[in-house]
């Protein structure tokens, strides 16, 4: 073997070797007869880029191979985007390819969401795409009819302001300003007002701690007297002097109808004058007795007898006299 085909040989494994080395930095195996590939029709990618990453589940299973454009003049614009899977994981024709981005800050990627009813997927198939909305395109699509309301709002501002500043006039604008002075002033005396009843507040407040007190001790008292009505025994207080007046009321009945001693000498006028005439009797007997004394005592240490009571007799020395 001559030393040319020797340098050939060599200069053609070293060609191998760098391609194939340069291709598995990348990602991409060539030995490996598993690769398959796929390819999906976007209207827009969102910042999709070659050597994407491809996921399953969150997963990598592959990477974007190429993006180009449609070439169909009835899909002018569209993109179709070509994958490699070098996973043998096994999904339907029904799957759908989802553009999403993980994160604000990172590129696009892929995600193969698998749905296993149906024909399964062959390298060499069309998938379905859709695009994930990603949180500034969410904001951005929530801010643009916010943002055109905003707008027509602030057209009906300024055409308000325009028709406040025609309505205030130099005359207008005057009274204002003297009805913002006058406010002011009012503010002023309402201040000077409220300072004033600071100060006679803090004056009686001594005076209105003393009455709150002593209307403290007063409930405290009514408090005390409650409890001792509560407890004490109304009802039978009531009976009892119930039952008194029922006495009293029996006992001077009976005296009005004449029961009794005290009624019959209450409603007897016989007994009255009898008794009344027993009196002016008795009271002329002991004037008799103060005046003659001797007539009803008699005492004689000889024997004397005492002179007899003359009726007659007794009228004219009492006439004489």
């Amino acid at each position: 073997m001559s030393k040319e085909l020797k340098t050939g040989i060599v200069a053609v494994i070293i060609i191998v070797v760098f391609v194939w080395g340069f291709n598995f930095l990348k990602g991409q195996n060539l030995f490996d007869g598993n690769v398959r590939y796929f390819e999906v029709e976007y209207s827009q990618i969102g910042g999709l880029t070659r050597s994407s990453a491809v996921t399953i589940n969150g997963l990598k299973v592959g990477k974007v191979e190429s993006i180009k454009f449609n070439q169909n003049l009835d899909k002018r614009g569209h993109l179709i985007v070509r994958f490699s899977l070098q996973d043998d994981f096994q999904f339907s024709k029904k799957s759908v390819v989802k553009i999403y981005s993980p994160n604000p800050l990172s590129p696009s990627n892929l995600a193969i969401i698998p749905n296993y009813d149906g024909e399964m997927a062959v390298s060499g198939d069309e998938l379905k795409g859709e695009i994930e909305s990603s949180l500034f395109t969410s904001i951005g699509e929530r801010l643009d009819p916010l943002q055109s309301k905003l707008e027509k709002v602030l057209v009906s501002a300024d055409s308000l302001f325009k028709n406040v500043n025609k309505v205030l006039d130099n005359k207008t604008r005057e009274s204002l300003r003297n009805s913002v002075k006058n406010l002011e002033y009012t503010l002023v005396e309402v201040k000077k007002t409220m300072l004033s009843i600071n100060g006679i507040i803090d004056s009686t407040s001594l005076d209105l701690n003393q009455s709150v007190k002593n209307t403290k001790i007063i409930t405290e008292n009514f408090v005390k007297i409650s409890d001792t009505i509560a407890n004490s025994n109304i009802g039978a207080i009531i009976a009892k002097t119930e039952i008194a007046l029922n006495s009293m009321n029996t006992f001077m009945s009976g005296i009005n109808n004449g029961n009794g001693s005290l009624g019959k000498l209450a409603t007897d006028d016989a007994l009255y004058n009898n008794i009344t005439s027993m009196s002016k009797e008795l009271e002329e007997l002991l004037r008799e007795m103060k005046e003659n004394p001797k007539r009803f005592v008699h005492f004689s240490l000889f024997g004397k007898r005492a002179k007899p009571y003359t009726p007659n007799k007794d009228k004219e020395k009492e006439a004489n006299k």
